[in-house]
C-alpha cells in the first residue's frame, strides 16, 4: 500500500481527541442526549472542549445536532446514520484495546519478576 493512499490519517483525524472516543460510545449506547446530559455523563470534559469536539464531529457528518427553537434553547445531539458505521471500528478498536493492556500488564509483571532474580 502506498502511503500516499492509506486512509487510515484520515479516519484517525475524525476520531483522534481525547473525547471523541467516549462521545460517540456515549452516542451509541445511550442515544439522543442533550447537552447538559452529554456534560454528567463526561465530568471531566470542560464545556470548551466538549463543545468543540462535538462541533468538529457534526462537521464530519459523525453526529447530528438539533435546536429546538425555544428558551432556554435545547439542544440534543445523536449518532448519524452515518455515523453508526463507526460502531464496528470503535469495536474493534475497544477489544485490541483491552488485548494491548493485558500484553503490557503481562509483560511489566514478567519484567519486574526478571529484576527481582
Amino acid at each position: 500500500m502506498v502511503v500516499d493512499q492509506c486512509k487510515v490519517n484520515e479516519a484517525l483525524g475524525i476520531l483522534v481527541g481525547k473525547w471523541k472516543p467516549v462521545i460517540l460510545l456515549t452516542l451509541l449506547s445511550e442515544g439522543t442526549l442533550r447537552f447538559s446530559e452529554l456534560r454528567r455523563l463526561m465530568p471531566d470534559v470542560t464545556q470548551k472542549m466538549l463543545t468543540k469536539q462535538l462541533r468538529e464531529l457534526e462537521d464530519e457528518d459523525i453526529i447530528t445536532r438539533v435546536v429546538y427553537p425555544q428558551v432556554p434553547p435545547k439542544v440534543e445531539y445523536s449518532i448519524s446514520p452515518y455515523g453508526k458505521s463507526l460502531r464496528p471500528v470503535l469495536d474493534a478498536m475497544h477489544e485490541w484495546g483491552t488485548t494491548h493492556a493485558t500484553h503490557i500488564s503481562k509483560l511489566r509483571a514478567e519484567d519486574s519478576q526478571q529484576k527481582v532474580l
